[in-house]
């Protein structure tokens, strides 16, 4: 792996709303709704530029699902946006039935998603949302890395026939390297490549599983990071290489560890009969702690310098 300097791009939620300006631009079928999340979902300029195409439902989550499924059934293009902490708990009983159950191509927008709300707390925290709607059938869960893939996500479910969930943070991200600029719902994308160690990360963590890597490099240890951006439906093959290839795999997600990223991927090592050495890095089954973001990840060893040790532990 050659060393690259990255250089930091947006936040992944603004690029979503540029990108979706741009596409309601072409499409007046396009229309975001929120949950009184127009500030926080950056769709400030959208409301402006489009005043027909955005609908506020005020601060009610199940009726911002309910009227989301219903415009798709008149053939509406919806995105619907509210944090993830109420998007996935309040307002699920709409999105199973509503939603999933009633086959409506809304796109289900999760904002501040993991715990990007930092102090403010469990209740704002959303460590659950990939594990509830994995278990939901029909809903594709897709967790951008970085901008480019925050932006083919956009795009991609603007074309989808299905229901999506699309989960994004708060921070600017850097621009990661990969090894094809192509993006496919359900197609995991190679950051870089190595045959020791792998990571196999998903949203905000890939870049911190990133420089793991450039740690370990310079021990002569070679990592390979794979973007797993669509954990439901998950690539199967990607891991079932990964685990042919690589000595040990480490998964990383910003989220609870039960029921996410990597139990997805343990499951598929078991039924294949791959014994690697493995481990799941995400928030364990703990009382929370308090803190920013950064805060709270450092201490689970979601960091660089953390998965650093974590993989020379495993190895």
């Amino acid at each position: 792996m050659t060393i690259k300097t990255l250089t930091m791009g947006k936040a992944n939620l603004e690029v979503f709303a540029a990108t979706l300006m741009e596409l309601a631009d072409k499409d007046s079928n396009i229309l975001a709704a929120t949950s009184d999340s127009r500030g926080s979902g950056k769709l400030g300029p959208f409301g402006e530029k489009f005043p027909e195409q955005i609908v506020e439902v005020g601060i009610a989550e199940q009726n911002l699902v309910g009227v989301s499924a219903g415009l798709a059934s008149a053939g509406k293009n919806v995105f619907a946006v509210s944090p993830a902490c109420f998007l996935s708990a309040r307002a699920l009983e709409q999105v199973k039935n509503d939603v999933a159950y009633s086959n409506q191509p809304v796109t289900l927008v999760g904002i501040s998603a993991g715990v990007s709300y930092g102090a403010l707390g469990t209740t704002h925290h959303s460590t659950h949302d990939v594990a509830v709607f994995r278990a939901i059938h029909n809903i594709q869960v897709v967790v951008p890395a970085d901008n480019y893939e925050a932006r083919e996500a956009v795009i991609a479910a603007s074309k989808s026939k299905v229901p999506i969930f699309l989960k994004f943070g708060k921070k600017p991200m850097p621009n990661l390297p990969r090894l094809e600029n192509t993006f496919e719902i359900g197609k995991a994308s190679t950051i870089c490549e190595g045959g020791d160690v792998a990571f196999i990360a998903c949203g905000e963590t890939v870049a911190l599983a990133y420089e793991a890597a450039l740690l370990l490099e310079k021990e002569g240890i070679q990592a390979e990071v794979i973007s797993m951006h669509t954990v439901s439906p998950l690539d199967s093959e990607k891991v079932v290489e990964t685990a042919k290839k690589c000595r040990a795999i480490i998964t990383v997600e910003e989220h609870s560890v039960n029921g996410g990223l990597g139990e997805a991927c343990a499951s598929i090592l078991m039924q294949e009969k791959l014994y690697v050495p493995f481990k799941i890095v995400g928030i364990p089954d703990e009382d929370t702690v308090t803190g920013s973001q950064t805060e709270i990840l450092n201490h689970y060893g979601i960091s660089g310098d953390g998965l650093y040790r974590t993989a020379k532990g495993l190895l």
